[in-house]
């Protein structure tokens, strides 16, 4: 194994089970993982930033070699400053690939020494995202094989607010 910090980033409206496998299997190959909440000006977040940024840190609570961060503005921007080159994306399948791809391009123009490793996910996880939780959640469905103990707590106060 390695030991390169490497960057995960995504607004994680709620972390979800497929988040945290991938940011355990990216510490598994590189050593380190910083889990980076970023802001998405495409979505209207369930949660606040700062409510993310404490799901992340809950959820991720005790892993070694994982780290939670947060940052505003492009994601590029942030590695600059950290002096970090290495970003590691979660793949789904052909939609997230030509998401993922086209970001890779954006992040290597604004940042040439940037490379992005893309890990596909598990089976179990191939139809999860934080989207389809938030739509089945505001059906009032159980989340709770989808996602961490702390995101269905999370949720359950958001449901009596």
């Amino acid at each position: 194994m390695s030991s390169v910090p490497v960057v995960y980033a995504g607004s994680f409206d709620p972390v979800t089970l497929g988040h945290l496998d991938i940011a355990r299997r990216a510490r598994d190959v590189f050593g380190q993982v910083i889990v980076l909440l970023m802001p998405n000006v495409n979505k209207r977040p369930l949660f606040t930033q700062q409510e993310r940024l404490e799901l992340l840190r809950e959820a991720l609570q005790g892993e070694s070699g994982i780290t939670v961060d947060r940052a505003d503005g492009l994601l590029t921007d942030y590695l600059k400053k950290h002096r970090l080159s290495v970003l590691v994306r979660g793949v789904r399948g052909a939609a997230d690939v030509d998401h993922e791809f086209l970001n890779a391009h954006y992040n290597k123009l604004f940042l040439p020494p940037v490379e992005t490793v893309f890990f596909p996910c598990r089976a179990e996880y191939a139809f999860l995202s934080s989207s389809a939780v938030r739509e089945a959640f505001s059906y009032g469905a159980d989340v709770s094989a989808l996602v961490p103990p702390c995101v269905v707590q999370a949720l359950a106060h958001k449901a009596k607010s």
